[in-house]
C-alpha cells in the first residue's frame, strides 16, 4: 500500500507540473495517463494486490488520481478550442472555392442554332403538346385511317384511348398553327417526338425535330430551295454543297430529301457518308393541297412549303457524334466536350 501511494504521489506531481504547448504534446499526455494502456489503467490493476482491509482507502486515492489526470487534460483541451475560436473563422481575402461550370446539352445548343437561323429570315417559333390526338398527328396531314404512310411510323398509342398518341413528328404543331393562326404563316417548330423503335447507335425511341412551315400566296419550290440553301450556309459553312433528291411524304407534293456534302471527308468518302460523299439531313416539299383543304385554305390561292430535320442528325453531321445513345446517357465526359460551343 505504501509503495502504491508513493507511485501515485510521484505521478500527481508530474501531472501538476505538465504544461501543454501544442495539440501533439496534449495527445501524448492523454495516451500516457488516460490511454488504454496508460498509467491510470496500470495503477487500477494494482488493486488486486492491496489487502482487503485497505482497499477502500486505496480506491478513494486511485479515483482522486484519475480525476486529477482527466481534469488536467480537459482544461488544456478547452484552452486549445478557445484559442481556435478566438481567431478568424474565415479569411475573406482568400479566393473563393471555384464551382465547376455547367454546360448546355449539345442537342439544345444545335436546336437553338437552328431556330436562330430561321428567326433571322422571319420565322417565328411555335410549340405544341407531346401527347396528340389522331387528327393533328395523322389525319389532317393527309394520312387518313388505313393510309399506308402510317406504317412508316411506329407509334406509341395511349392505351386508355387509341385516338391519342405520343406525337411521331412536330408536323402536328404545324397542323395546330394552320388551324388557329391567320395567313400568312411562317413558323419553325422544335420539339421532342417518339417512335416505337429499338434503341441502337442509329435509332432511339425518342428524339428531337425542327420542322418549318411557310404558307402564303405565290410560294414556290424555288423559295423552299433558297431558304434551305441559306440554312446550310449558316449551319455548315459557305463551301458546303447541296443536292435535292425526289422522295415521298404524305403531306407534301412534290417532296424531296436534301443532302449536303460530307462534313468529315468533304465529299471524298468516309464512314459517316458511307463513302458516297453525301449525307442526308432533312426532308421537304410543297404543302399538299389536301392538307390545306383540311384547314379551310384554298390551294388555288395559297401555296406553301414545309421541311423537317432531326436535331440529332444535324448534331451528328456537325460534330461527328456517331452514337445516338450518348445524347441521353448523361455522361459528363461527353457533355463537357461541348462547353466551348455555347
Amino acid at each position: 500500500m505504501a509503495s502504491l501511494q508513493e507511485q501515485i504521489q510521484q505521478y500527481e506531481q508530474e501531472i501538476i507540473a505538465f504544461q501543454s504547448a501544442n495539440a501533439a504534446e496534449l495527445e501524448d499526455f492523454r495516451i500516457r495517463f488516460l490511454g488504454a494502456k496508460g498509467i491510470v489503467k496500470q495503477i487500477f490493476g494494482e488493486m488486486k494486490n492491496v489487502p482487503a482491509d485497505q482497499r477502500k482507502e486505496a480506491g478513494q486515492m486511485l479515483n482522486a488520481f484519475k480525476i486529477l489526470a482527466e481534469e488536467k487534460y480537459d482544461s488544456f483541451k478547452a484552452q486549445q478550442v478557445d484559442t481556435k475560436a478566438s481567431g478568424p473563422l474565415v479569411d475573406h481575402t482568400l479566393p473563393g472555392t471555384p464551382l465547376p461550370l455547367g454546360t448546355r446539352h449539345p442537342l439544345r445548343v444545335v436546336e437553338n442554332k437552328i431556330v436562330s437561323i430561321f428567326e433571322r429570315i422571319g420565322f417565328s417559333v411555335a410549340t405544341g403538346p407531346e401527347i396528340e390526338d389522331d387528327w393533328h398527328n395523322f389525319t389532317s396531314l393527309n394520312m387518313p385511317e388505313h393510309h399506308p404512310a402510317r406504317d412508316m411510323q411506329d407509334t406509341f398509342y395511349v392505351s386508355t384511348n387509341p385516338d391519342w398518341v405520343l406525337r411521331t413528328h412536330t408536323s402536328s404543331t404545324q397542323a395546330r398553327i394552320l388551324e388557329t393562326e391567320s395567313l400568312p404563316i411562317r413558323v419553325i417548330c422544335p420539339g421532342r417526338v417518339y417512335r416505337n423503335e429499338t434503341i441502337s447507335a442509329r435509332a432511339h425511341c425518342f428524339f428531337h425535330q425542327c420542322e418549318g412551315l411557310y404558307v402564303d400566296k405565290n410560294v414556290s419550290f424555288a423559295d423552299l430551295k433558297q431558304t434551305l440553301y441559306y440554312f446550310v450556309t449558316e449551319m455548315f459553312g459557305e463551301n458546303t454543297k447541296v443536292r435535292f433528291r425526289p422522295s415521298y411524304f404524305p403531306f407534301t407534293e412534290p417532296s424531296a430529301e436534301m443532302d449536303i456534302s460530307c462534313t468529315v471527308c468533304g465529299g471524298s468518302g468516309c464512314n459517316l457518308c458511307k463513302h458516297t460523299g453525301w449525307v442526308e439531313i432533312l426532308g421537304c416539299g410543297m404543302v399538299h393541297p389536301n392538307m390545306l383543304r383540311n384547314f379551310g385554305i384554298d390551294p388555288e390561292v395559297y401555296t406553301g412549303f414545309a421541311f423537317g430535320m432531326g436535331v440529332e442528325r444535324i448534331t451528328q453531321v456537325k460534330y461527328q457524334v456517331n452514337d445516338l445513345r450518348m445524347y441521353s446517357q448523361n455522361d459528363v465526359r461527353f457533355l463537357r466536350q461541348f462547353q466551348a460551343i455555347q
